[in-house]
């Protein structure tokens, strides 16, 4: 899945924003550093998915007898294998 750059902005700065509201958080480094660091975790994550899809897909891709994407057989392998390999990360 990817988000556009603006979209990893806003949540970042809603997510900042949110925390910054809550009485029993404190931030030790200024706002606009934490916002950064929230984008980059949130850049990490979306990566990290994109690879396990892709590997997942390339798994479903080499066997033999060929899984026709989109049927439900196909959905259960897919969530099966994504559920592995987000487990082994």
């Amino acid at each position: 899945m990817s988000l556009s750059r603006e979209k990893v902005n806003h949540l970042s700065q809603i997510l900042a924003q949110g925390l910054t509201a809550l009485p029993e958080v404190t931030f030790h480094a200024p706002e606009n550093t934490v916002r950064l660091e929230i984008v980059r975790a949130i850049q990490d994550a979306l990566k990290l998915e994109d690879a396990i899809d892709a590997t997942v897909r390339r798994t479903l891709n080499s066997y033999s007898r060929k899984i026709v994407e989109g049927s439900r057989e196909w959905d259960v392998m897919y969530q099966k294998l994504y559920d592995e390999e987000l487990a082994k990360r």
